[in-house]
């Protein structure tokens, strides 16, 4: 069975949090992820969770407060925003009793950029892990996010390996790589250990997953063939309304996908 978990960031925009989290174990979904929840108090986040019964897999830090940030923590001369957004991530993730952090590296280019990074997520690796929590990088398109400094597959293990903290993982996002890509199977073959966590969407569209380039109902289990255990976040911009737009989760109920 798949284990499907709600990114809220995406999902239910148009109602409260709290009020997405419940839609969300209504929904069917085991687990939820989060973007940027920052403007709600993460006890009242705490407390919707607990009332939905689904753990928290994983937030971002925040994309920044200047005009076209994405992130902070590969832009130099801003690593003391770089670690305050770590900082509040990691506390606001404890709080929630949240498994990762994903750290958003921004748009940056060159070695600066790199070294930034590279500092940037030592530093967090570090924190977290006296948190018990672990720390993701995803590297995206170059489409929808131009000028964003991680876009490849092979550039994020090759910061993995740099760092060489047992708590860095990659997000490994199925919209992105197949935009940057394609060939996802071998991608996740070559990857497999240092995946912590892999999400989905329709490609070209970012919708629901019945349509498009990539036959999502073939490919996650395929991927849960080659040994992955972990979860499987949909992240999609529903086409439509979203309760509608579910349709898709009871055509994998009953093709035995789901449970």
């Amino acid at each position: 069975m798949l284990k499907l978990s709600a990114n809220l960031g995406l999902l239910w925009r148009e109602r409260s949090l709290p009020e997405a989290m419940q839609a969300a174990a209504w929904a069917g979904f085991d687990a939820t992820e989060l973007h940027y929840p920052y403007d709600v108090p993460a006890t009242t986040v705490k407390h919707a969770l607990d009332e939905s019964g689904l753990p928290l897999l994983n937030l971002n830090t925040t994309p920044g407060d200047q005009a076209g940030d994405f992130g902070l923590a590969a832009i130099p001369g801003r690593e003391d925003e770089a670690r305050a957004a770590i900082d509040q991530a990691l506390a606001y993730a404890k709080t929630l009793g949240a498994r990762s952090v994903h750290v958003l590296a921004g748009k940056a280019l060159g070695q600066d950029a790199r070294n930034a990074f590279i500092e940037a997520l030592a530093y967090a690796t570090e924190e977290a892990e006296a948190a018990r929590l672990n720390i993701l990088i995803e590297p995206l398109n170059d489409r929808d996010v131009p000028g964003y400094f991680l876009t490849s597959l092979d550039d994020a293990r090759d910061l993995l390996q740099t760092i060489a903290a047992p708590n860095l993982k990659i997000m490994y996002d199925c919209y992105h790589r197949q935009i940057m890509r394609g060939d996802h199977l071998e991608q996740i073959r070559a990857a497999l250990n240092d995946i912590g966590h892999i999400q989905f969407a329709a490609v070209p569209d970012r919708g629901e997953p019945d349509q498009g380039e990539v036959n999502f109902r073939w490919l996650l289990p395929a991927i849960q063939d080659l040994g992955y255990g972990g979860w499987f976040g949909a992240e999609y911009r529903p086409r439509g309304t979203m309760n509608e737009g579910l349709s898709w989760m009871q055509d994998w109920r009953d093709a035995g996908l789901v449970a």
